[in-house]
């Protein structure tokens, strides 16, 4: 943490990435791009205990969705292509997305892999605000979102949609106006939700449309015949504190009416690891042609890692097959190190341990990174 009190502003961006990641393993393997892709546990479907974590929209076309058990979305989409999590290589992904919006010079406010807040035009603290500032007008914030998607998509060829509200709950929710537009434009998935909007979009929408209301609340709000956005902002605020208490009862006042926090606390940000990836338009066969392959994509990363100061204590070798069969192995080095000739041989052996027994479509080596932590 910064140590600094969190800065008000008079624009929330919510800047919140599509279908994360299935987009990062499309962009491994550019031919799963029009292929049904659901991402979770080891990638074995008919494991027991594993959970999506994330599925293409046409896999959610059919009603897979994220925190569903695998053997669950088998049974819906039995041809759909499973891949295993890759925390380190989401990771990765999501650093340099992190690093893109961090170039626009705003506060940042990282939530995830996929979704983060920028905040624009600072009004002070919560204990000190200051005027806000007549200069930043809609269209302009506007723009300023439609260039954070192209930004995104040019340097890492990710999708985005973006909303931005006065709050991060009214922003959150303008996102998901935003996904739901079908152009092709920057400034298509782009939604500004704030005080002039909120009630002709919100009023008669669900109550479980608002950010941060889940089930059991909505259930609670129901059984006082509290339904919708507008029977909220009907219900006396003593009410909804008899009911909830007196937290949730003012938040819930609060919330209704677009209200929200207004706030960006940054907080500093260091990559654990770099990674690199090729799909290859003729499959590698046999170790002889992958242990060329995966040393050149080593010494690619490590000259990323040099370049930045840092060292290697961990190396990583993923291998993705003809028939999507992927798997990772990795092994922590005796000593850290920035020397090729240290991390090149363990890559070398890593992929011999491998049970290869078709082509391989897909390599990626990764270098975990020494951090402050790990160094104490």
């Amino acid at each position: 943490m910064t140590g600094r009190p969190p800065q008000r502003f008079r624009w929330l961006l919510h800047v919140d990435l599509d279908q994360f990641q299935v987009s990062v393993e499309r962009l491994r393997s550019p031919e799963l791009a029009e292929v049904p892709v659901i991402v979770g546990g080891n990638g074995d479907p008919t494991e027991a205990r594993k959970v999506v974590t994330c599925a293409s929209y046409e896999a959610r076309d059919v009603g897979v969705r994220a925190g569903m058990p695998l053997r669950a979305a088998y049974r819906k989409m039995p041809d759909a292509i499973y891949l295993p999590l890759d925390t380190p290589t989401y990771d990765v992904a999501s650093g340099e997305v992190m690093a893109v919006l961090r170039g626009f010079g705003h506060p940042l406010e990282v939530w995830g892999w996929d979704e983060a807040y920028l905040g624009v035009g600072p009004i002070g603290t919560a204990d000190a605000p200051t005027p806000l500032d007549p200069d930043i007008a809609p269209d302009d914030i506007r723009q300023v979102a439609a260039d954070i998607r192209t930004a995104v998509l040019d340097r890492t060829g990710l999708r985005s949609a973006v909303g931005i509200s006065d709050n991060k709950q009214r922003a959150k929710m303008a996102t998901g106006f935003a996904k739901r537009a079908t152009g092709t434009r920057p400034e298509d998935r782009v939604f500004l939700l704030d005080a002039t909007n909120w009630i002709a979009l919100m009023g008669d929408r669900p109550v479980r449309d608002l950010w941060s209301v889940g089930p059991r609340t909505a259930d609670k709000l129901g059984a006082h015949s509290i339904d919708t956005v507008r029977d909220l902002i009907d219900a006396p605020r003593d009410d909804l504190i008899d009911t909830f208490g007196p937290h949730q009862g003012n938040w819930l006042y609060v919330l209704c009416r677009g209200g929200g926090d207004s706030t960006v606390t940054e907080e500093p940000w260091l990559a654990r690891s770099h990674s690199k990836s090729r799909t290859y338009a003729t499959d590698l066969v046999g170790l002889d042609e992958l242990r060329p392959a995966a040393a050149e994509l080593a010494q690619e990363v490590l000259e990323q890692v040099v370049t930045e100061e840092r060292e290697v204590f961990r190396v990583a070798v993923t291998v993705r097959t003809t028939t999507f069969y992927t798997r990772t192995k990795s092994r922590k080095l005796p000593a850290p190190t920035i020397r090729l000739d240290d991390i090149a041989p363990v890559v070398a052996d890593l992929l011999g341990r491998f049970d290869i027994d078709r082509p391989v479509r897909l390599l990626g080596v990764r270098l975990d990174l020494v951090t402050e932590e790990d160094a104490a």
